[in-house]
This record gives structure tokens, sequence and C-alpha cells, in this order.
């Protein structure tokens, strides 16, 4: 099949935007979904990429455009398919850049799923195979009986590929989770799991499904790449997508749930949060963790996928995971579960390198009165994972900030500015060399205890130039450096200040 006969395809509706007639005739050789801002790695030589553009913004939309096109070149993509749903149309940078690039692109239509159209590729591909390539009437039937009857996932997959000598199969997630495997399967690490997608160990084929958020796509493994043919690997995810969708759909009710407990945890006088509690499956009795999370104003509502499969990936005996009035992603579960998110985190936010995800762990909370602070110790946890790696992916457990330092950093930003600027007041002034001089006078003392003699050796300047300094920053500062609470104070706006590398 080649990129003009799925243009050419009027039940599609896609609207060519840019391209070359010779660009046209290169062959399909399979298809790929993804909305990462460099999906180079998921993407194969001679595919089609579908992208619903999610990661493209009017603010520096032209420089994402070039590195998301020419990741698409890069990795030898044929063809570029946007959908217009997002942003109403195609944006021209996007245009341009694959004009550039020499990739073609169509706009997809807001009412075409991107499902038909790798429908359209595979079965266009591969329907002229004899029959045997693709599921035997016997198995379709059997596999929409269990999808109906919500069986087991693991089941399903035996089902699917029983008749076949295959061995073993797995479906997995970004995170590198094992949703299910085939009986006998050996279990496979999380790290080498993820590693799988996009990578040319065996066959992995992406799972659609339209309702997941991309930390929680499934991915369908074969070790042995020519174990199955790509027609009937087609069809089984078809059948896989069924039944993500439907698990999306029973956790939708319950973080519907997870939302009202969200919201009387905020605001315990609102309504009854044991009710709540209790509606979401939570015990009687603790202890608890309180964990949240975010991805930031321009990925609002990612955060939550990220976080149900970061629980999902510790498999809690409890769990509870919504959404705070605020749009913060949070969840309650067991102390001992939570132990495992600050290893699987860097998992998860590896799903999607161009997105920060940050997090916030709570103290164990032995009852449910004790979850809305709980909660608020998370929040505090979150504002300072995202001080310390504002462009870093962090989870930061609350039971960490053991330092003053560590402490502030929860803090936000304006109001340790503002205090750092009412405490220290001229010494700030960065036009005044001498002011420059008590400063680094003030950090000199104060991090060696108040020694005069030391700090005049560190400054290698005579002890009484010591004392003069310290009258002077008194003077301005209107503390008493022979006081502890002074230092203190002192100490904390030096920590405070908005550049913390000119401590």
């Amino acid at each position: 099949m080649h990129v003009e006969h799925l243009l050419q395809d009027e039940s599609l509706g896609l609207r060519l935007l840019w391209a070359e007639d010779e660009l046209l005739r290169r062959e399909i050789s399979g298809v790929t979904v993804t909305d990462l801002e460099d999906p180079a790695r998921f993407v194969r030589p001679d595919e089609v990429v579908l992208s619903g553009l999610v990661w493209w913004s009017a603010d520096g939309g032209r420089d994402k455009a070039e590195r998301f096109v020419a990741g698409l070149k890069d990795a030898g993509a044929v063809a570029l398919l946007a959908g217009e749903e997002t942003h109403g149309s195609v944006p021209g940078d996007l245009v341009e850049a694959c004009a550039r690039y020499r990739v073609p692109v169509a706009g997809v239509p807001s009412h075409v799923m991107f499902r038909a159209i790798t429908d359209a590729v595979y079965l266009r591909q591969w329907g002229g195979l004899s029959r045997h390539h693709a599921l035997p009437e016997h198995v379709r039937v059997r596999l929409n009986r269990l999808v109906a009857k919500d069986a087991d996932l693991a089941l399903l997959l035996a089902a699917a590929f029983g008749h076949l000598d295959v061995a073993p199969a797995y479906v997995l997630t970004c995170t590198g989770r094992t949703v299910a495997a085939t009986p006998g399967a050996d279990p496979l690490p999380a790290l080498e799991a993820a590693a799988l997608p996009g990578s040319d160990v065996g066959a992995t084929v992406p799972v659609e499904a339209d309702v997941v958020t991309p930390y929680e796509r499934w991915w369908l493994h074969l070790p042995d790449a020519a174990a199955a043919p790509p027609r009937l690997l087609h069809e089984i995810t078809t059948v896989l997508g069924r039944c993500q969708q439907a698990l999306s759909s029973r956790r939708a009710t319950e973080h519907q749930k997870a939302d009202e407990l969200g919201r009387l945890l905020t605001d315990p006088e609102a309504g009854d949060v044991t009710s709540a509690w209790r509606a979401c499956g939570l015990p009687a009795q603790g202890p608890y963790r309180v964990v949240v999370a975010d991805t930031g104003a321009r990925h609002e509502g990612l955060a939550k996928g990220a976080l149900t499969e970061a629980v999902a990936h510790i498999a809690p005996a409890f769990a509870a995971v919504g959404r705070l009035p605020d749009g913060t992603a949070f969840a309650v579960l067991p102390e001992d579960a939570a132990a495992g998110l600050a290893e699987i985190w860097p998992l998860v936010a590896a799903c999607e390198p161009e997105i920060v995800l940050h997090g916030g762990l709570a103290s164990p909370a032995t009852q449910p009165t004790g979850l809305p602070g709980a909660l608020a110790e998370a929040r505090y946890a979150l504002s300072s994972a995202r001080s310390t790696g504002s462009g870093i992916s962090c989870l930061t457990d609350v039971t960490a900030l053991t330092t003053l330092d560590t402490l502030l950093t929860g803090v936000p930003a304006e109001v340790r500015a503002a205090y750092s600027r009412t405490v220290l007041g001229s010494l700030l002034d960065t036009g005044s060399d001498s002011a420059a001089v008590l400063l680094n006078t003030l950090e000199v003392f104060l991090l060696h205890d108040g020694s005069w003699a030391r700090t005049a050796e560190a400054l290698h300047v005579h002890v009484n130039t010591v004392h003069y300094r310290i009258q002077r920053i008194e003077h301005f500062t209107s503390r008493d450096l022979s006081h502890l609470r002074d230092r203190l104070d002192l100490w904390a706006a030096l920590l405070c200040r908005p550049d913390p590398g000119s401590t």
C-alpha cells in the first residue's frame, strides 16, 4: 500500500496539506500513533505516523514542530497524518516543517478515529493473505465472549494465541509493567520491558485505545517477531483495545469517587469525609500515605494518568486515585506500598520525557481523620519538588525535608524572595560593592558558627575587620548576631535568596 492509496480512501476524508508526487508513491510498512514531542524512538522506517498534536502549543510552536518533524525524518516515516480535533486545524508551523524536511502531511478530520486509519492500512496490506494469517472464526467468537464477560486479561491472551505455537506473549505498559502474559511466560523486569517499544527486540505492537493518557499505553509484545503474522497481531491488539477502554470506563467511576474524596479533604467542613473514603474502598485503619502529582499547566490532566499507572505498578492492597479541585492529581494508598513509588517514578516519567512530572509524598497517617493533614503535607512536598527540580521529574517525600534548607524549598518562591528581601534589605543591593562584601561576610560568619577568628581566617582579613562588618550588618538588618534566633533568621534569609547559586 502506498501513501497515495491511503489519501485516496474517501471514507477517511484525509486532507493533503503538503507532498511531492514521488513521496506519495512510497510503500507503507505500518502505522504508529504517538503524541510525543520527539517520536523517533517509537517510529520504524516507512511507517505512517498518526498524531493528535497534543504536544503542540502556540508558545514555541515553530521549535516544537521542527523537533517533531526532524524526528520523523530521522526515523524514516513516510507521512504524517495530523489530527485536527485538538487545535481545530493543523498548525501552519507543522506544515512548513514538513515541507522543509520533505515529509508528506495530511489533516485528519475531527470525526475520523485513528483506529479507522490503522484498520485501513492493515486490512489493505494483509487482506489478500490466506485465512490462517488472521484469527480463526471460533477464536474470534471466543475472544468477543471473553471481552463481553470482562474476563481476566491473561485468560483472553491465552485464548488469542492458544491455536498457535507462540510462547510467550505479553501485554505491557510504557513503564514496563506487565498487565498480562500467556501461561508459563517468564517475568520481564520493568526496566527491560520499558525499553521494548521502539526497539528491534521481537515484535512490539501498540494497543490503540481512545480513552487513555500516554502514561497508560499498552503494547503487545512477542519476543519472537516471526511467531505471528502482522494481520493477526493487529486483530488481537484491536480486541485488547476494547479491553483497555472497558477498564478505563470502570476506572472513571472509581476516579469520580476519589474526586469527591479529594474535594472533601481540601475542605473537610463541606461534607462527610468518612462516607467519601468508604465509598473509595479505603479501610477504616491505616497507616495511609497520600501522594500528589503535577505535570504543569500546559499539560493539565495528564498527571492523573501518570499517577494511575504508578499506583498500578506497585499493586497496593487498596488505593484511591483522583483529582483535587485545583486539578492536581492525588492518591491514597497503604504505607507499605508507597515505598515503591520512588523506584517507579523515573519509569513513569520516562514515558513522556518532554513533560516534567513532579510529585509529593506525605508522611503516614494512621487514621482517616489524618488524611486532610497528610494531603497538606503532600502538597508542600510537591512545592518542594517543583522548587528543587524545575526542569527535572522527581518525587519528594516530606519525611526527607529534615534540614532548614530542604524545608524552605516547599515555601512558594515568591514568599521566599519576599522574606529574603525584607530581612536582608540593602545587603541585597547588587549594584553596591560594599553590600556584596557585607553579604559575603555574613554568610561566611554563619557558616563558621559565629567564630570571629575562623571567619577572619577564611576571608583573609583581620578579626577587627570582621567585627566592624558584623556591626554594619546588624545595623542594616536590625538583628543581633549574638542571639541564636537572629542568626537563624538571617541564615534562612540567605537560603531564600532568589538565586541559590549565589550563596
